[in-house]
């Protein structure tokens, strides 16, 4: 089958075909790491996480770059004379590769920082301004801009024409020739702190915000690459002016652009003026990371999320039908020949569902009706059937980062515990064996209750007693 992507640039469906046949570079605009990470940074990691998993099962060779903007207008405005910018920019980093790492988010192939490349930055500014599509302030500023007019495709990406986009906000004004046009190089201000410049053949300054992606991108994937991703709040301006910068220096830049979907909460945008953000940490609390995998997963990648109360609630009882089956089958079938019969291939429904620009809650609907068949299959005895359709199970949930018995989803110490744990009960579970072997039903029945309120399930199966944990 071939892998088929939304492409934003051309609004339309396409086929993917890598540049170098087996092998995709992907580039991912990362964090601004100006403060703590909030849900949608869950989702926008997590959407191109799945992308990866899924190009990796075609057969295809991932070059995954995932960049960290380190300085910028906020980072710096956010600093303070007991924390400078940079110990700022790097406190909150952890705190972003923290919340990837408890959602299973598989870590990219670089993540490069924006102040470890600003040598490539100033080669593509005076690339640009050798070819006539960038100048200089004059106004004394150090101030380095794109010059919009000279560029005859600016707006491709968003389908805009210049005349009606707003007017860029990320520098003085002042120096510009055209509102539109944007900053490539920032003159260094006496209010900034000395360790936020650079020397420039410019003046000493930092580099603009949309010029830190092109560089990186390219220095890691090369001028020309495959997929070009981000939220899609960051299609205008940043990646607008991404694609004119590094096109109007000379780079093929990306094949095709990818774009998720945000997430709201409660039919409203999550923004800090309405005091409805909702950051990481506090969201990774709420249930279990895994069940919070499966929510911010199992929407379509480009469509909205609307968060409410109970959602959360809803994907744990979705993900406990396919944990109990997965159990139920492991039980049933340990000990049998079938266990091992069971090879973890995908259904061709799954297949083409994820094939098809990544339709995520297709694949997830095939895979609870492999649960649902699953299940029927046990009630009837039919091991071999049970035993396929196990392997099938653990083949999606791999793929969608959502397989329960994977490692990642064991707590820390759980398997201490869980000995322990497993040492009490099944000493209870043989107490109340013999006791209903020597016909003392009212000891059995009290063994059972006194688990029961401990939040242990038992089931007695003709292989005999087997016990859950109530969720």
């Amino acid at each position: 089958m071939t892998v088929r992507l939304y492409d934003t640039r051309t609004q339309a469906i396409a086929d993917f075909a890598p540049l170098v046949p087996g092998q995709v570079g992907l580039y991912v605009c990362g964090p601004t790491v100006q403060s703590s990470p909030h849900i949608g940074h869950l989702r926008s990691a997590l959407v191109y996480d799945l992308w990866r998993r899924w190009l990796t099962y075609r057969g295809l060779t991932v070059t995954l770059v995932r960049n960290v903007t380190d300085i910028d207008d906020k980072i710096l405005a956010n600093a303070s004379d007991s924390e400078e910018w940079w110990a700022l920019a790097y406190r909150y980093e952890l705190e972003f590769s923290d919340s990837y790492r408890r959602l299973g988010i598989l870590p990219p192939t670089y993540e490069p920082r924006a102040t470890a490349s600003v040598t490539q930055m100033q080669d593509i500014i005076q690339r640009l301004i050798d070819r006539g599509h960038a100048y200089q302030a004059e106004d004394g500023s150090g101030d380095v801009y794109f010059d919009t007019a000279s560029w005859p495709s600016y707006g491709e990406l968003t389908n805009q024409k210049p005349a009606d986009m707003v007017a860029a906000g990320d520098a003085d004004p002042r120096g510009k020739r055209a509102p539109q046009d944007f900053a490539l190089w920032k003159g260094y201000k006496s209010t900034e702190p000395v360790s936020a410049k650079w020397e420039s053949p410019w003046g000493d300054g930092r580099p603009g915000w949309h010029i830190e992606c092109s560089a990186m991108s390219s220095r890691y994937l090369g001028p020309h690459f495959d997929i070009h991703g981000g939220g899609l709040d960051l299609r205008f301006p940043h990646h607008e002016n991404e694609l004119a910068q590094s096109s109007a220096a000379g780079d093929g830049f990306a094949n095709y652009w990818v774009h998720n979907g945000l997430v709201n909460v409660n039919g409203q945008k999550m923004s800090k003026s309405l005091g409805n953000s909702i950051y990481a940490a506090e969201f990774l609390d709420l249930a279990r990371p895994l069940v919070v995998r499966y929510y911010l997963g199992s929407a379509h990648y480009r469509s909205t999320i609307d968060y409410h109360d109970g959602a959360l609630v809803e994907a744990e009882a979705a993900l406990e039908r396919i944990e109990t089956f997965l159990d139920r089958a492991a039980r049933r079938l340990e000990g049998t020949r079938f266990l091992a019969e069971g090879a973890q291939v995908i259904p061709n429904e799954f297949g083409e569902a994820m094939d098809d620009d990544l339709a995520v809650p297709q694949a997830i609907a095939v895979l609870h009706d492999r649960v649902r068949a699953g299940n029927a299959a046990l009630d009837n005895e039919d091991l071999g059937a049970a035993a396929s359709i196990r392997g099938e199970v653990l083949a999606m949930t791999e793929i969608l980062g959502i397989n329960p018995d994977a490692p990642e989803w064991r707590p820390a110490g759980s398997d201490s515990a869980e000995r322990a744990l497993g040492a009490l009960v099944e000493k209870l579970i043989e107490d109340r064996a013999t006791a209903r072997a020597e016909r003392d039903f009212a000891a059995a029945d009290r063994i059972r209750d006194e688990l029961a309120a401990a939040g242990i399930t038992v089931e007695d199966t003709p292989t005999g007693a087997h016990w859950s944990i109530n969720s």
